[in-house]
């Protein structure tokens, strides 16, 4: 392949051309003379779309924090390294170690994966080291005060640690953390201020409602860092993969909770679901797999697997089927959903893309 074809092919790729314009170029230039590769009377049927369309799937979600082997070695000595040290010494002897390893494996050489792997360990080491510190007052303070006191150990490391290294991660968890404190601190006020307690039957709708309007305040944070870098060529979409990543969840389930709680209080694992509740759940998994593809993010896909399991699981058994078919049967299900879509992602996308606006997707990831 000559580097007219390379760069035909990473424009298809980079979603800049759709694969189907590639062939009809190559006919194009092929029909005045111009030659390159192969030659053939018709491009457009010779290039294998499929094989396109698959490298386009690959590249168009590709968070940078696997860069090679080199990074997943130096990833693995580092996870070793902090379990070791936490096992002899503790919080006090991982914590200047984490940050000697930053300087080094960040800051100077800008390793992505290590970068991951030192960031959840700053997580960790926040999250060990404040439980330690507020153990004592853990049966004098209301459950409330001392979830809100631990959340707002986060913000103030994850945001140092951004500040000086600008890793992703690290920025999309500040965002997580501040969300947590102000879903927290709604349901502290409610309790404290107007006696309302969320885990109370005549109330527990509210906390799904509440954390539902959290997520969707993480979700609106993550799609603006996703417009701002629609070629996805910045840590910005880094970023807004994190974000996504707990976004999904975090909608999903507050949805969920929704329609559980406001029609008893069955779940999947007790049996108690109704065949009502199931065909809420698969139409949310199914709205949640179209937000997905409009914006060529998979965690809104991979968030409701689960779900959609327990909502097949729930429909058969409702139907009186037996065990041993039933569950093989969710399996088998939720399976080929994943297939289904994976397969097909591009060319999935390309036909819910044709229906928007222009408006609308000329803000998002291009769809080849």
């Amino acid at each position: 392949m000559t580097e007219l074809n390379r760069a035909l092919a990473g424009a298809a790729e980079k979603g800049i051309i759709s694969a189907r314009q590639v062939g009809d170029l190559e006919a194009y230039l092929a029909d005045r003379g111009i030659s390159f590769g192969p030659a053939s009377p018709d491009a457009a049927v010779d290039r294998d779309d499929a094989a396109l369309d698959a490298r386009a799937a690959e590249d168009s979600e590709q968070p940078r924090f696997v860069r090679g082997f080199h990074d997943i070695l130096i990833t693995i000595g580092v996870v070793v390294v902090l379990i070791g040290l936490w096992g002899l010494g503790g919080p006090f002897a991982t914590l200047p170690v984490i940050l000697v390893l930053a300087e080094i494996l960040v800051r100077r050489q800008r390793l992505a994966l290590p970068s991951v792997a030192l960031t959840l360990a700053l997580v960790h080491w926040v999250a060990m080291a404040t439980y330690a510190v507020l153990s004592e007052h853990q049966d004098n303070w209301h459950p409330l005060t001392y979830t809100l006191v631990y959340l707002a150990a986060f913000p103030i490391p994850l945001a140092l640690f951004y500040w000086r290294y600008r890793v992703p991660l690290a920025l999309a968890g500040l965002v997580l953390s501040i969300t947590s404190i102000a879903v927290m601190c709604v349901v502290f006020a409610l309790d404290k201020l107007l006696g309302i307690n969320v885990a109370s039957d005549d109330y527990i709708v509210l906390f799904p409602l509440i954390l539902l309007v959290g997520a969707v305040g993480i979700f609106a944070v993550a799609m603006r860092y996703d417009v701002s870098d629609p070629k996805r060529v910045t840590s910005r979409s880094d970023t807004a993969f994190w974000l996504h990543l707990a976004a999904a969840p975090a909608l999903l389930y507050s949805l969920m909770g929704l329609v559980f709680t406001s029609n008893g209080s069955g779940t999947w694992w007790d049996g108690q679901a109704s065949l009502g509740q199931a065909m809420a759940a698969i139409l949310i998994v199914a709205l949640f797999m179209l937000v997905g593809l409009v914006i060529d993010r998979r965690a809104f896909v991979t968030s409701g697997l689960l779900s959609l399991g327990g909502a097949v699981w729930t429909m058969l058994s409702k139907s009186g089927a037996s065990l041993d078919s039933y569950v093989f049967v969710a399996f088998a299900v939720v399976g080929v959903t994943v297939l289904f879509i994976g397969i097909f992602w591009q060319r999935l996308r390309r036909a819910v893309m044709d229906l928007l606006p222009e408006t609308i997707t000329a803000r998002l990831h291009a769809a080849p």
